[in-house]
This record gives C-alpha cells, structure tokens and sequence, in this order.
C-alpha cells in the first residue's frame, strides 16, 4: 500500500526548488537529502532529493533534474508517496499507523461483526470509519473506552459502542 508522506506545491524561486504541504510526522526522514521517493502520478517521478530547507514553516525541497521554475511548476500537485512496508512498527502497543487500521474487521465486544474499516479520519478527534454492508458508515471515536482492542495479528478491532451508536440510521 502506498502512503503519501506530501504533495509538492507551488515553485520557490526560478532553481526548481518546490514547496511542499507535509504529510508525514517525520519529514527528516522521509525528504532527506538521497532519498527516492515515488509518485503518484507514477510517471512523475521517481524523484530524488537533492537538499530540504525549511523556510517560514514550508519546507523546500530541491529535486535531482529539477533545474527551474517551468520544471518545478510542472511537478505542481504531484503526490510523493512511500510504500507502507517501509514504516517501521510504532514501539507504543497502543499507537497504530492508519494503514495498520484500514481493513481490520470491526467486531463488538460480544464477537458480532458490524463492518470493516475503511479510513482513519484527524479532526481533533481521531474518527475509524466503519463500513457496514448494506447500511449507512458510521464513525467510532479512536479511544480506548471505545475501542478497547486492537488485533492487528488476527485482523480485528474491537469495539464497545455506547446505547445508540450503532442504530444511528435507523431513527432517521
């Protein structure tokens, strides 16, 4: 699975340098000078780093035969993307990736099985959105009160919702 770690923005200057809107908790690594990076579209790249600076909290990022603004400006949306295999396991048994989460069967504290998970949405609150078949989705907050286990071994997570949560489509 590919994951998209940023999306490069507007040029920087008339050398090729491009800003880019992070999407990754570790641009240090991820856009260190060397790196290859894939991208979506694939026929863009790969693209290689050249060097990163930080300017006014956007980070710039010079790419291998990107040499001037035109060439800059035609990279402009593209997507820069890491194969989820290269993400290392998160030491805290209770922090997850989320693509870790994408795809787990949900399944309530009474082993009954109400869906899949089909995204991780960051809105303040992290929000699994649940798939149901045949029913609206429906959200579950991420916290331990709600979800109180996670089996990524087993490919389940499971949930003990509240009086109503459940039902939500039906009062409608």
């Amino acid at each position: 699975m590919q994951l998209v770690v940023g999306r490069i923005g507007r040029p920087h200057g008339v050398r090729g340098e491009v800003t880019v809107e992070v999407r990754t908790d570790d641009p240090g690594t991820r856009f260190a000078t060397g790196t290859e990076l894939a991208t979506d579209p694939p026929g863009a790249g790969p693209l290689t780093v050249e060097g990163a600076r930080w300017h006014k909290d956007i980070l710039l990022l010079a790419l291998a035969g990107v040499n001037d603004r035109e060439a800059a400006e035609a990279l402009r949306g593209t997507l820069l993307v890491i194969d989820s295999a290269d993400v290392a396991p998160s030491q805290d048994p209770d922090e997850f990736h989320d693509h870790q989460l994408i795809g787990l069967a949900v399944v309530t504290t009474e082993g009954e099985r109400i869906g899949e998970v089909t995204d991780v949405l960051h809105h303040g609150q992290d929000l699994l959105v649940v798939k149901r078949p045949s029913r609206d989705d429906f959200y579950v907050p991420f916290v331990k009160a709600l979800v109180p286990d996670v089996d990524l071994g087993k490919g389940v997570l499971v949930v003990d919702p509240p009086p109503g949560l459940l039902d939500l489509d039906e009062t409608r």
